[in-house]
């Protein structure tokens, strides 16, 4: 690196143009100033190396010894360090030859609705049993059940996104750049009026432009709910659970719940008669989907919708169906 220019300088740099460019990429960003803090805690000088790299990718929190860890770490690392490249000409990027090719996307892992009913329930008993935390986190993991929201929408809600009136929020600059509307079932529209109500009588601030979901400790009483924080505790409350994993990561994960309203949709549209292939559009934009194909995927890649798929097939060949 050049002496004047740290590696910190140039992620942020780097972040600052992506954002610029409508692209939001917290998992990225998370991972490239983890990384910076790696190469300035190691001392290393000079071009960064594929060493380095490799070196830095197994060395995630969870102590992974997966490869497929180590590669999808490594992948964050990827479009950076092209970036990089005109201004550090010595520097390296990384391909699929260190660790081996990913798979283009692992199974999720589908919850049962007893299993959503008892994340909720127990979101419900964090304490203080005075204090706002389990109304907030039983609020929040139902919204993102209900609706298919990413964690990153629902945080960054404000009161003025949250119409109850309506029963629509509204979801600002999401991935890739996207807004959208998302209309709300009646009852999770009570849940967030009932939500609300508390929150308002706590003294929370119900402008406008104050965020919907809001920390309750300390300084942060009041700001916006951090991401981090979330995570934390959602894995205390799974560890509680004992859920047992059904996909194809480490363990169910927040983000599950978005899959989960996915293929629950797709599964009672089956029950119902209606024509997937009709409706799999609209579904691609409630969920803010970039692509209509992202949203097919799951009928190849989860077991619950493989029925739904060898349907499809049948009804493109039928002579092969015989009945």
């Amino acid at each position: 690196m050049s002496p004047d220019t740290t590696l910190q300088a140039l992620v942020e740099r780097y972040l600052d143009e992506r954002h610029r460019l409508g692209f939001s990429a917290r998992t990225q960003a998370y991972a490239l100033r983890s990384f910076a803090r790696h190469v300035h805690a190691i001392g290393h000088v000079g071009p960064i190396t594929i060493e380095v790299m490799a070196d830095w990718a197994r060395s995630d929190s969870h102590a992974s010894r997966d490869p497929r860890t180590w590669a999808r770490r490594l992948k964050l690392l990827r479009s950076f360090m092209r970036w990089l490249l005109p201004l550090e000409p010595g520097c390296e990027v990384p391909d699929d030859a260190i660790f081996g090719r990913l798979p283009e996307r692992l199974a999720p892992h589908i919850y049962g609705e007893q299993e959503i009913i008892d994340l909720l329930a127990a979101a419900r008993e964090l304490g203080p049993a005075s204090g706002l935390r389990g109304i907030i986190y039983e609020t929040l993991f139902g919204l993102l059940a209900s609706t298919g929201m990413r964690i990153s929408e629902a945080l960054a809600l404000t009161n003025a996104d949250v119409d109850l009136k309506q029963g629509m929020l509204t979801i600002r600059l999401a991935k890739f750049g996207k807004s959208r509307q998302v209309p709300l079932h009646s009852s999770t529209v009570e849940a967030l009026r009932i939500y609300r109500g508390r929150r308002d009588l706590a003294g929370i601030s119900a402008q406008d432009e104050a965020p919907f979901f809001v920390g309750t400790r300390g300084q942060r009483r009041g700001m916006p709910l951090g991401e981090r924080q979330v995570h934390r505790v959602f894995i205390e409350l799974r560890e509680r659970l004992g859920w047992r994993n059904r996909g194809a990561h480490h363990a169910p994960r927040i983000h599950d719940l978005r899959h989960t309203f996915v293929v629950r949709r797709i599964v009672l549209w089956q029950a119902q008669g209606v024509d997937v292939d009709q409706a799999m559009l609209s579904l691609s934009t409630y969920v803010g989907h970039a692509m209509v194909t992202n949203t097919y995927w799951y009928l190849q890649a989860v077991p619950e919708l493989m029925a739904v798929a060898a349907q499809r097939f049948e009804s493109c060949m039928p002579e092969l169906n015989h009945g």
